[in-house]
């Protein structure tokens, strides 16, 4: 019976500290996108907001990347000045690039986001 016991303790002992390490883990990578990404990388002035937010918007679009990422990322190059017809230009130029798959799921997804 105490064999029993003390594998239970060491299982729940383990769980425990795996927790931790997801929670250390989900922290750095939440401190670290706050500081660097969003902090040094969109506040460096070589490359103004509205371009920046294009490119951020092309990168994802030709890795595919349409969940609530490339959503946010719509809104902020709305945000920062970029049009819907630019918008539309732009998924249209980088379709042929980056495949009409990609184009229309993102031209939907701005559709519905922007307004296009």
């Amino acid at each position: 019976m105490k064999k029993v016991e003390d594998e239970n303790n060491g299982k729940k002992l383990f769980r425990q500290q795996e927790e931790m390490l997801w929670e250390h883990l989900h922290l750095s990578l939440h401190i670290s996108t706050m500081m660097f990404l969003f902090g040094e990388n969109w506040n460096n002035e070589d490359i103004d907001l509205k371009t920046r937010s294009i490119i951020t918007v092309v990168a994802l679009m030709a890795q595919g990347i349409t969940d609530s990422s490339l959503k946010f990322h719509l809104q902020n190059a709305k945000d920062h000045g970029v049009t819907q017809k630019e918008i539309a230009a732009i998924i249209t130029h980088v379709a042929f690039y980056a495949g009409w798959p990609n184009g229309w799921a993102v031209f939907n997804l701005a559709k519905r986001s922007m307004g296009c």
